[in-house]
Formats: C-alpha cells, sequence, structure tokens
C-alpha cells in the first residue's frame, strides 16, 4: 500500500506528499496566470487568448446557474476553483516519485481530504452567501422550509449527502486514474518482454485520463455553481 510521508506542527500531523503537492498546484496556477495576463492587449492573441477563453468558459458554467448579473460576483471563484481542480487532477499524471514506497509526487484530489474539504467550503460557502442574501430567517425558510415544513430533516440531510457526493466523485475518478497508471507501470517489473506494449497503455490511459481530468473539473464546477445557486437565486 503506498504510503505518504508526514510532518507535526505541535500536536497536529500533516500529510507532507499532499500539502506540497497542494502549494505545488497552486503556485503552478499563480504562475500561469501571472505570465498570461502580463502585457495584455485590447485584441487578444497567443497566451491572453488562451487565458480569456479558460476564463470565458467558467464564466459560461456559472452564468446558466446563476444567471448574468449574479455570476459575475462569483466569477473569481469559480475561475478558481476550476484552475486549482484541473491542475490538481493532472499534476499526478506528468511524474510518479516513490522513494521506499513512500508517494512524493501525486495529485492532490487522489486524497478524499483534499476533494471532501473543497466539496464542503463550497456548500458551507454556499449557505453563508445564501444567509447574507437573503438574511438567515428568509434564508432558513427558503433553503429547508420550502416546499413544506415537514421534509426539514432531508432537506439538512441532503448538505451532507451533496457533500460527499460532490467531493467523492471527483476522488473515485483521480484515485482510479492513478492507480491504474501503477498497474500499468508494473508490467514492466513483472515481464520485462511487455515493455512496448506498457508504453503504448501508459501513453493511451494518460490521454484519457487528462481528458477526464478536465471533465471532472468541469463537473465539480458545475455542480458547484448549482448548489450556490439554490442558495442565492431560486427562492425554494
Amino acid at each position: 500500500m503506498e504510503s505518504t510521508w508526514t510532518f507535526n506542527l505541535g500536536p497536529i500531523a500533516f500529510d507532507g506528499t499532499i500539502t506540497t503537492m497542494t502549494l505545488l498546484a497552486v503556485l503552478i496556477i499563480f504562475l500561469l496566470v501571472f505570465w498570461a495576463s502580463r502585457k495584455m492587449t485590447i485584441v487578444p492573441k497567443g497566451k491572453q487568448n488562451v487565458l480569456e477563453f479558460v476564463v470565458d468558459f467558467v464564466n459560461g458554467i456559472i452564468k446558466d446557474q446563476l444567471g448574468a448579473s449574479e455570476s459575475q460576483r462569483y466569477s473569481l471563484f469559480a475561475f478558481s476553483l476550476f484552475s486549482f481542480i484541473l491542475i490538481s487532477n493532472e499534476i499526478g499524471l506528468l511524474t510518479k516519485i516513490d522513494v521506499h514506497d513512500v508517494a512524493l509526487w501525486k495529485s492532490p484530489t487522489a486524497n478524499p481530504i483534499v476533494t471532501l474539504t473543497l466539496a464542503g467550503t463550497v456548500i458551507v460557502l454556499s449557505n453563508l452567501l445564501g444567509a447574507k442574501k437573503f438574511g438567515v430567517i428568509k434564508y432558513f425558510k427558503n433553503s429547508f422550509l420550502k416546499p413544506p415544513a415537514f421534509i426539514l430533516p432531508l432537506n439538512l440531510l441532503e448538505e451532507f449527502t451533496n457533500t460527499l457526493s460532490l467531493g467523492l466523485r471527483l476522488y473515485g475518478n483521480i484515485f482510479a486514474g492513478e492507480i491504474m497508471l501503477g498497474l500499468i507501470a508494473s508490467l514492466v517489473s513483472n515481464s520485462p518482454a511487455l515493455y512496448p506494449l506498457s508504453i503504448l497503455l501508459e501513453v493511451i490511459w494518460i490521454g484519457f485520463s487528462f481528458f477526464i481530468g478536465a471533465v471532472q473539473a468541469y463537473v465539480f464546477t458545475l455542480l458547484s455553481s448549482i448548489y450556490l445557486s439554490h442558495k442565492v437565486v431560486a427562492e425554494h
């Protein structure tokens, strides 16, 4: 079983691999956006075109759920969420570094704590923004007492299940992709004669995993915008 290295800050233990890979993903996003946004022109071209395409793509996702005016308030949040998940999904496909069965390089989103934390942040933030917009009493009525008040327990349970489904869906897809890459790579150690086949399968699966990683970033952002719209737009 693959393990990761840990470090302690006082009595709290941290997963060193996930922490460093998360920070690396954030750094990559910052550097890419910083690089692409230098010397911007009225008529976009090259790297600016790519950045604006991604921004417009993410804005399109949330605009369909929140509306034109409301989506502008959350465009930066949606862009940050999509970018982080996309880079985090793909970063573990670039290489694999293990030292004495300790993983030093992997996708942060291949860890359920990371994905559930992201999902929990989206759900909690959606509720807080809804309460801020409508006021606590009106927000609670709109979110949990309509339709009829007797389904309040189900509405409360839904907040928990939404967190689980949102987080575990992302984790399951990325974790499974990395497991498959490891199994394909093991073909070489088990039988050197299968090296050409292993390389071919590895390339094919990496390409497929890149596609799945992008799709999962889209799905996570889409579902997050739907949950957010239920709190700040739709009055149930």
